[in-house]
């Protein structure tokens, strides 16, 4: 046998080989056909033999898929809208089941899937309050719905590995009512708190002016009684003084009288220069 018939023989045996055999790799599962009819699945990464024109395989992705819902409203309890944006990560684990539910399309299976997860994700709102499903719980409320989805997935050949909200909004009309109603409650609150301080701030002035006047009454009680205690000191005092000696007394106060009545060179006294008043001007002794 020549070089040639020796090549052709090995084309020909690759290229039987390669029509008799198909590789699934880690991240596909397969389905093996025979004449249009499913004979086999194949979850298993490896290299699996078929009869070439007699058989057919279908492979589908294995990996960790992500369907991104379009944002969606659902009511709540109160019977309000809410706008809800979710994820769902899901993968085929049962390709011969989603081969049969999908009639071979891919997005008829993906469909149904979106389907079952927007349900009940309906029903779980349904069940809620606005304040529940926007600052509760989410991942309770998301595991409910992941595992009751894998209920009613696993006739579809999928897994639902988690489901997760992005965002829960409300419509605009609805935020703009809720928004009125904050500031309403908060305008409401703000003006209690003031009436409030407004109450106790005269409170605090009528009882501060309370003992302001009691104050300033103690203080002037005392201040006259220690007026009182001077004057009768003072008055004791010039007394003791004028005693010593009285004659000196009465000089030194005529001059304290002549200083402060003739203190201003413009002004005029009419007085009898023969007057007691000027008794020390003619005689020191004051005796005339």
């Amino acid at each position: 046998m020549n070089n040639r018939n020796i090549l052709t023989t090995l084309l020909v045996l690759i290229i039987v080989v390669s029509s008799a055999t198909f590789i699934v790799d880690e991240r596909e599962v397969a389905i093996k056909f025979r004449l249009g009819e499913i004979v086999n699945s194949y979850e298993e990464p490896g290299l699996y033999l078929m009869i070439p024109f007699i058989n057919n395989v279908k492979k589908y992705d294995s990996r960790l898929l992500t369907m991104d819902s379009k944002p969606e409203q659902f009511l709540t309890s109160e019977k309000k809208n809410v706008i809800v944006d979710s994820f769902v990560k899901w993968r085929i684990t049962k390709p011969q089941n989603f081969y049969r539910a999908s009639k071979g399309d891919e997005r008829i299976g993906i469909n149904r899937l979106s389907q079952i997860i927007n349900d009940l994700t309906k029903s779980e709102f349904s069940k809620r309050t606005i304040n529940e499903v926007v600052s509760g719980d989410r991942n309770a409320l998301m595991s409910i719905v992941r595992t009751e989805a894998n209920k009613d997935a696993g006739a579809l050949g999928i897994t639902v590995v988690d489901v997760r909200l992005k965002k829960v909004n409300l419509p605009d009309e609805v935020s703009e009512s809720v928004y009125a109603r904050m500031v309403k409650e908060r305008a409401t609150v703000a003006k209690a708190f003031r009436s409030k301080g407004k109450e106790e701030a005269q409170g605090i002035s009528a009882l501060a002016e309370r003992e302001s006047e009691t104050i300033i009454a103690e203080a002037y009680k005392t201040g006259q009684e220690i007026k009182g205690e001077g004057d009768a000191i003072s008055t004791e005092t010039y007394a003791k003084a004028y005693n010593l000696n009285p004659e000196f007394y009465s000089f030194y106060r005529s001059l304290t009288a002549y200083r402060e009545s003739f203190s201003e060179k413009q002004d005029v006294l009419v007085i009898n220069p023969d007057s007691d008043f000027f008794k020390y001007f003619t005689d020191p002794t004051g005796r005339r």
